[in-house]
């Protein structure tokens, strides 16, 4: 017998810039994940904080940058205040996969562990829809992120 395991939140654009364009504007992450960013998201390494108000704080550490096609950061703290269970996103990962697609880049973008089961998954997944399909592309193809 086997289970169904909970999709991941996931979403997949395509942006008009090369797969280097795309990956060096993922790792300028406070042009696009607006709010306080503070640290770095150069490296394998790196740490990063990101908070926004009182609702939001978590710290990532870069586990993989692979120039032009992959960067992941594994969620090392976190504190979500509009929902009970105490961290929601701590031990889970956030995955940019790129491929060059036409002339441009196919970005695959995964919240591995942010699933339907968590209470914060309703939210953190429009605030997803915000940040990549919205803000992340605004960045790569006009220069600047889309304000909160």
């Amino acid at each position: 017998m086997t289970t169904a395991k909970a999709p991941d939140y996931t979403a997949t654009i395509e942006l008009g810039r090369s797969p280097d364009d795309v990956f060096a504007a993922i790792a300028d992450v406070g042009d696009w994940w607006l709010g306080e960013v503070t640290g770095q998201a150069d490296r394998v390494g790196a740490e990063f904080t990101y908070r926004y108000q009182d609702i939001h704080a978590s710290t990532q550490r870069v586990t993989e940058f692979l120039p032009g096609r992959r960067i992941v950061w594994d969620v090392v703290d976190s504190d979500l205040s509009f929902v009970s269970e105490p961290d929601p996103w701590t031990g889970t990962r956030i995955v940019f996969d790129l491929q060059p697609s036409g002339g441009g880049t196919r970005l695959t973008f995964t919240h591995q562990g942010l699933t339907p089961a968590k209470e914060c998954y309703g939210a953190c997944s429009a605030g997803w829809d915000h940040f990549v399909i919205g803000s992340l592309r605004q960045f790569v193809e006009a220069g600047v992120g889309v304000p909160l």
